[in-house]
């Protein structure tokens, strides 16, 4: 009983998160979607708003200054702002993912140097993992910590990192075992403002142009112990063990990108009209729309499935690399099909649908290719069999 009414309550807090950040993302995000999109904008006001609002950590203990609340709500989140803006959206999972390995391996005096702050959004994160032999192979890490008296050098580089033109510290996987393999490689927490420390120029995308992404170089950058972040050689595990729930952080992205171009698609064929009729009348355009919500819906509940099992303490890696990899194919199939039912007012600059598009093609890429999802999904599949 006690259980169940604990359930309820959750249930209840998360509906009221879900409508606190619809209104959000309606009023205040999207309104400011198409202009920081052109400007490729680093819309700080907005983070700061969103940090108010208890936006981001969405799952870090309360005690520790995040929301206290559960996976679910976390991907009820994402989705709601990506409606807005994927660029927005994004930054909301990047502090997720950053706080979930600051709350849960760091020290008291790391949380309140980092969490706290980024929580705020006073501090900003880099999440720095890949590399030019380090994308999808992680093993392919290949920037080093050497042992030094009284802590650690740095050397290395790393590429395409969300944040690092804007970051104030960055959470850095490299290597401390170069014979070791996966338990050869640690994370430390580097300040921005550290000797040897460099970031590279912003890099300009194809979509989600809000977001920024560069490089970031690391010259005998020197750590102190209390730089590393969890257990030596635990890094690899450490930042595979918050996939999961990434995954169901970009699936809830890519579901709220499809689900704002289906709501440009309605409104835009129940207004265009030819040959006399709205555009909505012609069994060409139904099967588009009715396919682009289908696949809505059935995107939406496999997230919300991967959240709930994650939610029970359950295995969930198979499910989280399904939802990610299903609402992203359908994410870029379908905005695609948006921009075919605006017709060529589809394919201006500025047109949502068109940002849409380019917005939605990096969700098959990031937190793991699709490619990558399938091999995932097939191994446990096999597995069972």
């Amino acid at each position: 009983m006690e259980t169940a009414m604990d359930d309820a309550d959750e249930d209840a807090r998360s509906a009221i998160i879900e409508r606190m950040v619809r209104g959000f993302a309606q009023d205040v995000v999207r309104p400011r979607a198409a202009v920081l999109d052109e400007e490729e904008a680093f819309p700080a006001d907005l983070y700061a708003e969103m940090a108010r609002l208890g936006l981001f950590g969405i799952t870090v203990p309360e005690e520790l200054g995040g929301a206290g609340a559960d996976c679910m709500t976390y991907a009820l989140v994402m989705e709601e702002l990506a409606r807005g803006s994927a660029s927005v959206a994004d930054q909301c999972g990047l502090v997720e993912l950053v706080s979930t390995l600051l709350a849960k391996h760091g020290t008291p005096a790391q949380q309140e140097r980092y969490l706290t702050p980024l929580l705020a959004f006073e501090r900003r994160c880099a999440y720095a993992i890949t590399e030019s032999e380090a994308g999808s192979d992680v093993s392919g890490v290949r920037t080093t910590a050497t042992r030094v008296p009284g802590g650690w050098r740095l050397d290395g580089g790393k590429l395409w990192i969300h944040n690092a033109p804007v970051a104030d510290f960055a959470v850095v996987l490299a290597r401390t075992d170069p014979s070791a393999g996966h338990r050869g490689m640690s994370i430390f927490l580097v300040d921005a403002d550290m000797a040897g420390y460099s970031a590279g120029p912003k890099e300009h995308k194809m979509g989600q142009r809000a977001s920024q992404v560069g490089g970031l170089t690391f010259d005998g950058i020197m750590l102190g112990e209390d730089a590393m972040l969890g257990e030596a050689g635990r890094g690899f595990h450490m930042m595979m063990s918050v996939l999961d729930k990434g995954r169901i952080g970009i699936g809830s992205l890519a579901v709220g990108i499809l689900a704002a171009a289906l709501e440009e698609s309605v409104d835009y064929a129940k207004t265009r009209r030819q040959f006399g009729e709205p555009i909505s009348a012609f069994q060409a355009v139904q099967w588009m729309i009715a396919d682009m919500a289908k696949d809505a819906h059935a995107a939406r509940l496999m997230v919300r499935d991967a959240a709930a099992r994650m939610d029970r303490g359950e295995r969930a890696t198979a499910e989280c690399s399904m939802a990610k990899c299903f609402a992203s194919d359908a994410a870029v199939l379908h905005t695609q099909n948006a921009v075919q039912i605006h017709g060529g007012i589809g394919y201006i600059r500025g047109t949502p649908v068109e940002r849409l598009y380019r917005d939605a093609k990096i969700t098959q890429i990031y937190e793991g290719t699709n490619q990558i999802q399938r091999m995932i999904i097939a191994r446990n599949v096999l597995a069972e069999r």
